[in-house]
């Protein structure tokens, strides 16, 4: 069994569930959920929070600060564990249409697209960024890590 769990009603993302197994340690599971919205949508969130006016492929929204390659432990969130006793990290709005165009862009399959947004939004989620070329270089080695496992090469 995975120790993070992915809700979404569209798609099954068990594989990047299993994917995800040694990326992070934790004595809790961890649960992320995932959102599907337009491209009116996300750009109005783009607005709202990165103050961008441009529609984006995806956007997440950790609910836990500092956390990168942390030990999770339960007891430092006791507020935060849900009712299946998971540790909530965030939401993650991917934008289809967006998915769609840089599939097509990319010569890969809507599928592939999905399931890179999700590890790199759930990477996010982790902690990881890409502000700087340090940083943009350690989160895309997790990334092509991850999608790896899934027999994902980009």
């Amino acid at each position: 069994m995975s120790n993070l769990h992915i809700f979404c009603d569209q798609f099954d993302f068990s594989a990047v569930e299993g994917a995800f197994e040694g990326e992070f340690v934790s004595d809790v599971p961890l649960s992320a959920e995932i959102i599907f919205v337009s491209a009116d949508e996300i750009k109005e969130l783009n607005a709202k929070h990165r103050n961008k006016d441009a529609v984006t492929d995806v956007l997440s929204f950790p609910t836990l600060d500092d956390i990168r390659g942390k030990a999770l432990k339960a007891a430092d969130f006791p507020y935060d564990i849900d009712e299946d006793g998971s540790l909530f990290i965030g939401s993650i709005a991917v934008c289809e249409q967006r998915a769609h165009e840089q599939a097509e862009e990319f010569g890969h399959s809507y599928e592939r697209e999905l399931h890179y947004l999700v590890v790199h939004g759930l990477c996010h989620l982790l902690g990881y960024d890409h502000e700087d070329e340090a940083d943009k270089a350690e989160m895309r080695q997790k990334e092509e890590r991850i999608l790896g496992r899934m027999g994902i090469t980009r």
